[in-house]
């Protein structure tokens, strides 16, 4: 993981409709970017529908939430549609970002090792610094947890 204090890696990559974004233009604003496996799975739709719910409170704060997972931008935009999400979901199939913020780790499932995302949710200042960094995040509390610490 990512040390708070650290200048967050830039990234380019596309959204769920196919715009690229990069982590430039949103200078000027806080920056909520949180890594997680997979669209459409338990813990992770329970994850991207709290960002949902709190998004007006993150706006009010002007913070801005940004989903990273390795999913297509076709599975993102699905993901999004599904669930009404209001926040941009960054597709990154070559796993160019994930691996720049550390979140690509060996991971124990049923006994078996394998690499994975690990759900992950970095807080950004307006001027691109890491100010806070959680690992191995709760899906259905971390929304609240980011939302308190604004």
């Amino acid at each position: 993981m990512l040390e708070v204090g650290m200048k967050a890696p830039a990234f380019e990559l596309p959204d769920q409709n196919g715009t690229v974004h990069t982590l430039e233009e949103h200078k000027g604003k806080k920056v909520i970017l949180y890594f997680y496996p997979k669209d459409n799975t338990p813990g992770c739709t329970k994850q991207a529908c709290g960002f949902r719910e709190l998004y007006p409170q993150f706006i009010e704060k002007d913070a801005i939430v940004i989903g990273v997972s390795k999913d297509s931008v076709t599975s993102h935009k699905k993901f999004e549609e599904k669930y009404n999400l209001p926040f941009t979901l960054l597709s990154d199939t070559e796993l160019s970002c994930i691996q720049a913020y550390d979140v690509w780790q060996e991971k124990n499932m049923y006994g078996k090792k394998t690499m994975g995302v690990v759900r992950t949710t970095y807080l950004i200042d307006e001027k691109g610094v890491i100010i806070k960094a959680f690992g191995k995040v709760k899906a259905e509390s971390n929304p609240v947890q980011i939302l308190s610490e604004i």
